[in-house]
């Protein structure tokens, strides 16, 4: 059994961190094997000698229980095995972002199709969307417009997000929510899927099949049956 090494236990550490060894002060444990074998309620004296003689730790991992249940384990590795997983989950944590999009009632079809473009993407990024619809003067006695634009964007994006905040009125505002269907770490995790297929095509290692190519990069009957023709010099 390992010995407790260390200084004084701070009071944070004394509420996060189980007791282990000798600091665990209770007559008797109901005992788990270091593979969560159930071993039965023993005495601490005869947890704590059987966890000498396998050179493992013994860890108060249920100590509101009655009896308090008590595991062997190599604590030391345990500990560190979790920070390593902590560690990882924060690294490849991401957080949502509320992106914003302004509109006027009246915007013309060039311009939806653009503003669309820029939600569109901020979704497959998995971000939200907060869509403002911006009313001037007279436009603020029909409502109904703000509403119906913002009704025909959630339709057009269906695929990528849903309406998470219904349109509301905010003063000369008109407000509405989408939210992706896609978390944003799935969403990140699959355009590094796509960088990464993208690299392999480059280097040759891996090429979309000819099915899978855009209709533009296949050459046509039409175009290959012309193309020795193109070489000839034009009759004079």
């Amino acid at each position: 059994m390992r010995k407790a090494q260390g200084g004084p236990i701070s009071a944070e550490q004394r509420f996060t961190e189980p007791r282990i060894n000798d600091r665990i002060r209770v007559p008797e444990v109901r005992l788990v094997g270091p593979n969560g074998e159930q071993v039965g309620i023993v005495p601490i004296a005869k947890a704590l000698d059987l966890a000498r003689e396998s050179d493992l730790d013994l860890v108060e991992v249920a100590p509101t229980a009655r009896p308090p249940v008590a595991k062997l384990m190599d604590y030391g590795k345990f500990k560190y095995e979790s920070a390593m997983k902590a560690r990882e989950a924060r690294r490849n944590q991401a957080h949502t972002i509320i992106k914003e999009i302004k509109l006027r009632p009246k915007i013309d079809p060039h311009d939806y199709e653009t503003k669309k473009g820029h939600v569109v993407r901020f979704l497959k990024g998995g971000d939200k969307v907060k869509v403002t619809i911006m009313f001037r003067g007279r436009e603020q006695s029909r409502p109904e417009l703000g509403y119906r634009l913002l009704q025909r964007l959630a339709a057009d994006v269906d695929d990528l997000g849903f309406v998470e905040s219904n349109p509301k009125q905010d003063g000369r505002n008109m407000i509405m929510v989408i939210g992706p269907h896609k978390k944003k770490a799935e969403a990140k995790a699959e355009q590094a899927e796509a960088r990464a297929a993208r690299g392999r095509g480059a280097d040759g290692d891996e090429l979309p099949a000819e099915d899978e190519l855009p209709a533009g990069d296949l050459p046509s009957a039409e175009a290959a049956a012309e193309e020795p023709q193109a070489e000839k010099p034009a009759a004079e």
